[in-house]
């Protein structure tokens, strides 16, 4: 049996297929979108919705969205930039910020189906297990399914905290507490005072009081913007909490009002006329000519 060298030949070109764009791109698990995005056959058309959670450097984005044909159709967004509106300037892509972020989509969504009075989540924060429960007498909870992307499923990640915020918002998403942080796989256990402690940012707290003793170069530099603002370690719980209560008070999203620039553009042409217009240029053009013309007659 001699070594045969494979020729990729005509026959071998011909028949090579490219993968779909975005897993050429790096971007999309199709594996994984196959199992969030099809429907059983006996619920027909009816959407499957995504709780849909992507990090970037300086922001979290969480959006509510369902698969079609054509596309996906985004039914809410919200985004972690938001966040300074609820009184958090800093620190937007941290745990605590994820978690407001999932807080803010699940009542915005909610508040759009007028279901917010009906399913009022988890108003008291204690980072144990929550499930929504569906009422009797009325519709059933908003339920969709985590869809993280291409991120690591570890212990304590961010993508967590924004859903614990959406289910403690009143949404019915499938979940356990075994990536919540205060999980410990060894021992089998959860303990929710840790896990309630990185929703109100305390871990950032108590890095800040640690760097603040050992190296106050570093705290000067890390923490630069916090020690601008006046924030210091114990504000934190109590900026998280208000920001949480100032959410569900009113989580519609605000367009921000276009400034007047005072600027007049020019125009190099003629604006374009609708047809009442031009019908009503035509006749005061024909009156002024018959006009004219009555006038030479008349001279």
């Amino acid at each position: 049996q001699g070594f045969v060298k494979v020729v990729k030949n005509k026959q071998y070109f011909k028949r090579y297929q490219v993968k779909f764009r975005r897993r050429r791109e790096g971007k999309t698990d199709y594996y994984a979108r196959k199992r969030l995005t099809f429907q059983d056959k006996n619920k027909y058309n009816t959407p499957k919705y995504r709780l849909i959670v992507r990090l970037s450097n300086k922001d979290i984005t969480v959006q509510i969205a369902y698969a079609r044909i054509e596309g996906d159709r985004v039914v809410c967004a919200a985004y972690s930039h938001e966040l300074p509106k609820f009184g958090i300037q800093v620190g937007l892509t941290n745990y605590a910020a994820a978690y407001c972020t999932g807080l803010l989509v699940a009542r915005r969504v909610l508040n759009k189906l007028g279901l917010d009075s009906l399913y009022a989540g988890c108003t008291e924060v204690t980072g144990e297990e929550f499930n929504v429960e569906p009422v009797d007498d009325g519709p059933g909870a908003f339920r969709c399914f985590l869809d993280v992307g291409l991120a690591r499923t570890t212990t304590g990640a961010r993508v967590f905290g924004a859903m614990k915020g959406a289910v403690d918002g009143g949404l019915n998403i499938p979940h356990s507490v075994k990536r919540f942080p205060g999980y410990s796989a060894e021992t089998k256990s959860f303990n929710a005072d840790v896990h309630r402690a990185h929703i109100f940012g305390q871990h950032v707290a108590d890095y800040m009081r640690t760097l603040e003793e050992e190296d106050e170069e570093s705290f000067k530099r890390q923490f630069s913007r916090y020690i601008k603002l006046g924030i210091r370690a114990d504000d934190l719980e109590d900026i998280y909490k208000k920001a949480h209560q100032a959410i569900r008070n009113d989580p519609t999203h605000k367009v921000n009002a276009k400034k007047a620039t005072g600027i007049t553009k020019k125009r190099w042409n003629a604006k374009k006329l609708t047809n009442e217009q031009r019908k009503t240029k035509v006749a005061a053009h024909k009156a002024a000519y018959v006009a004219k013309l009555q006038s030479e007659t008349e001279a």
